[in-house]
């Protein structure tokens, strides 16, 4: 409301100066004519779609584009400053920001990149480049135990909750997916009215609060989640074990935002802050774990069950793997989610230095899996920082089947890492409860952009691996991915890293360089 009352002062005032410059001096229409010049350009901001800064602030918000017109050293202190988990470069989230509007074309002058730097990575390409085939590739989530497999797109929406971000932003994100065909993972907030009116694909995330599927002591309800999982928006159910952001600790939502709607979604008291325990209360050991996938599975009627986690280490995966073997119960899917992973609520402590990030924790799972024998029936996703073609490809080959994405899926909605998503005032609408600043956010450009940006991402996945001479994207492997180690050198992942054989942590001897921490894992408690 004070929005289009600040613009109504400033006609006003044009008014006045106008009768001024009529009934007293002409001179008065040297500031009447600039100021009615400013009420007609704030009138054009709140009635425009394309920019959420403009319709939240109007007139004023025009500074904000001034100053990022002063290239690069404004953009690059709003990056550099952000303290959201690993900060994108200028030159990826201005990537991400043209995909999403549909004008991304080839950038004169070369690379800004350094690629005499230790630790940059290129890709092999090929003198037998093909043409990318235009169909977006899938793959299949579904193991043996999996009644009703889903397709899943190479590229998603990670978790984010509603209750961090706005109704708005959830609801342009799910119609992004639902025009692009992919999907819209939930985050542990449980499924509002905003996920399901576009009628996008969900997974289902559980975490240790059980927001929507909790009884009144916050504990699981098997009931209330059989529900949920059954709806036929719902492909897939994913258990959140732990975040990348903030692997070990539990989230909180602040009890000014939780309103009527996030109450109800969510099955918490109106206003009261939110705290998710850090571990689960449905499972407290690895055979546990499984006997839960297993439970879930069942109640959500054969539909594709998995969990997603930031690895902590190498034998405390290896124990979740030894519950597979023990039960014969295997998730569907793992996602796999890397320190990298950025929040609005997480200690600094945490993002910076708690959590095995995404290449090393990604290569890990996919080398347990292998080792164990179970590769071929659990797909991997891989979660964190990721927002381009190359991501998607340097994933795959690092051991992933699928990616999700969350902040360059905020990108695509309209963030600008202002840093106040803890406060309940983003400027640009998405991370916020506030209604005024929510409304800002139109939907209809938004979900246009979210399904621009994900369609522009995937075909460009889809043309490296062309360019790399292959005809699918299961054809990728290890050597194709380089890294300069230093100064002239540069190995391959095949060559850098240790790569499992089928079963091979079932042979006696295992492994020497996997043996002590496949001894010390057991099926009977997470170390």
């Amino acid at each position: 409301m004070l929005r289009p009352l600040l613009v109504a002062g400033v006609a006003a005032a044009a008014v006045l100066l106008g009768l001024l410059a009529v009934l007293v001096h002409a001179g008065w229409w040297l500031a009447a004519v600039p100021v009615a010049a400013l009420a007609g350009l704030g009138v054009w901001d709140l009635l425009q779609t394309r920019h959420t800064i403009l319709r939240a602030f109007p007139i004023l918000g025009h500074l904000r584009y001034l100053m990022e017109a002063i290239r690069p050293e404004v953009q690059q202190y709003f990056i550099e400053s952000s303290t959201d988990g690993t900060p994108f470069d200028r030159e990826t989230r201005d990537m991400v920001y043209e995909r999403a509007k549909g004008t991304k074309g080839d950038e004169p002058f070369g690379t800004e990149r350094n690629l005499n730097a230790p630790g940059y990575e290129f890709l092999r390409h090929s003198l037998r480049a093909r043409v990318a085939p235009a169909i977006a590739p899938s793959v299949r989530l579904g193991g043996p135990d999996c009644a009703q497999p889903y397709d899943i797109a190479l590229l998603n929406v990670s978790g984010m909750s509603f209750g961090a971000l706005s109704p708005t932003a959830v609801e342009a994100l799910n119609a992004g997916a639902a025009r692009g065909g992919f999907a819209h993972d939930t985050g542990e907030g449980g499924i509002s009215p905003y996920h399901l009116r576009p009628g996008g694909d969900l997974i289902f995330q559980i975490g240790s609060g059980y927001f929507g599927c909790r009884d009144a002591h916050g504990r699981f309800d098997p009931a209330t989640f059989a529900e949920k999982a059954r709806l036929p928006v719902v492909k897939a159910v994913s258990i959140k074990l732990s975040q990348g952001a903030k692997p070990g600790l539990g989230g909180v939502l602040p009890g000014a935002k939780v309103n009527a709607e996030i109450a109800a979604t969510r099955g918490v008291p109106l206003g009261q802050t939110v705290v998710s325990p850090p571990v689960h209360s449905a499972f407290s050991t690895p055979t546990e774990l499984m006997r839960f996938v297993a439970t879930l599975r069942t109640l959500a009627d054969g539909k594709p069950v998995g969990f997603k986690l930031c690895v902590g280490s190498r034998s405390e995966f290896l124990s979740i793997c030894k519950a597979m073997l023990v039960t014969g119960i295997t998730p569907d899917f793992v996602i796999v989610d890397g320190a990298e992973g950025g929040t609005g609520a997480a200690p600094q402590e945490f993002e910076d230095h708690v959590g095995m990030p995404l290449t090393e924790g990604l290569m890990l799972v996919h080398n347990a899996l292998v080792g164990v024998g179970l590769r071929d029936r659990i797909r991997i996703g891989a979660s964190g920082k990721v927002a381009s073609g190359v991501d998607i490809v340097s994933r795959i080959i690092q051991g992933a089947d699928f990616t999700l994405s969350a902040r360059a899926m905020m990108f695509a909605v309209g963030c600008i890492q202002a840093l106040k998503c803890n406060t309940n005032r983003c400027p640009t609408g998405v991370a916020t409860q506030d209604p005024g600043l929510a409304r800002a956010l139109h939907v209809p450009d938004k979900t246009t952009r979210v399904a621009n940006f994900q369609q522009a991402t995937v075909a460009s996945a889809a043309q490296l691996v062309a360019s790399m001479g292959l005809s699918s994207f299961a054809e990728l492997d290890p050597s194709m991915l380089n890294r300069r180690v230093a100064g002239q050198r540069t190995q391959t992942y095949a060559e850098l890293y240790e790569w499992l054989m089928p079963g091979e942590l079932l042979e006696d001897p295992a492994p020497l360089s996997w043996r002590s921490d496949w001894i010390e894992a057991s099926a009977d408690e997470f170390r």
